[in-house]
């Protein structure tokens, strides 16, 4: 029986890719913190994960017909979300800097940790391959 990548890696490649795309939402809401009228964006990590689950599970949707909904696992702009400010700024701005940055920096440490558990996995197959 053949061990391909997507089984061997599990969800854990899919974690990655989502903290990336995480990163890049967050670091466009910084960029425009004081950007009249921005509206602040942020992504549903659980559920962005639970549609990858499906999809490997072969439970996902699968688009079938040109009138269909495209509902793959990419991160689309359905995948963002607007945020609720706690405190709406005079200048329409919904972007906190300070959560922003807290956000960013946690994510960046989960993403260190989805970086590090794929590595050794990669050292695992290595070793495998090697007969170690």
């Amino acid at each position: 029986m053949a061990i391909t990548f997507d089984k061997a890696l599990g969800i854990h490649q899919h974690a990655l890719e989502a903290r990336v795309q995480r990163a890049e939402v967050l670091a466009n809401n910084m960029a425009n913190a004081d950007t009249p009228g921005f509206k602040a964006r942020g992504m549903d990590f659980q559920a962005m994960m639970q549609k990858a689950q499906d999809n490997m599970s072969g439970f996902g949707m699968e688009k079938t017909h040109a009138g269909h909904m495209d509902t793959s696992a990419g991160a689309g702009d359905s995948d963002l979300l607007y945020r609720v400010p706690n405190q709406p700024s005079v200048d329409g701005n919904t972007v906190d800097a300070q959560a922003e940055q807290t956000r960013f920096m946690r994510n960046a440490m989960d993403y260190q940790a989805s970086f590090q558990f794929l590595n050794s996995k990669f050292t695992g197959l290595t070793k495998a391959i090697k007969g170690e």
